[in-house]
């Protein structure tokens, strides 16, 4: 299943990934820190949605009180929910 997030009070505006029982792939963010933002994919992708709101929630950048790595944890906890709504339908 294909799920966009739009991402709050970041430099990126929106995050798109699949998502197939849980599991995460193809994270594609929409602005921000270019370099950043092509590592992080990089990292998770395969990866449960609970492992990765695991391991980045709650990483701030500079005064903000969230980060390009936490709205991804947001976004893939809320595909893993969506994709289970999905399924009950």
């Amino acid at each position: 299943m294909h799920y966009e997030y739009k991402t709050e009070n970041t430099c990126s505006t929106l995050i798109e990934m699949d998502i197939d029982g849980g599991v995460v792939s193809n994270i594609k963010f929409t602005g921000g820190c270019n370099g950043n933002l092509k590592a992080i994919p990089v990292l998770v992708d395969g990866m449960k949605a609970e492992d990765i709101a695991a391991r980045l929630s709650g990483i701030t950048c500079g005064r903000r009180p969230t980060s390009c790595s936490d709205q991804l944890a947001k976004a893939v906890l809320a595909a893993q929910k969506a994709e289970q709504e999905y399924k009950k339908a």
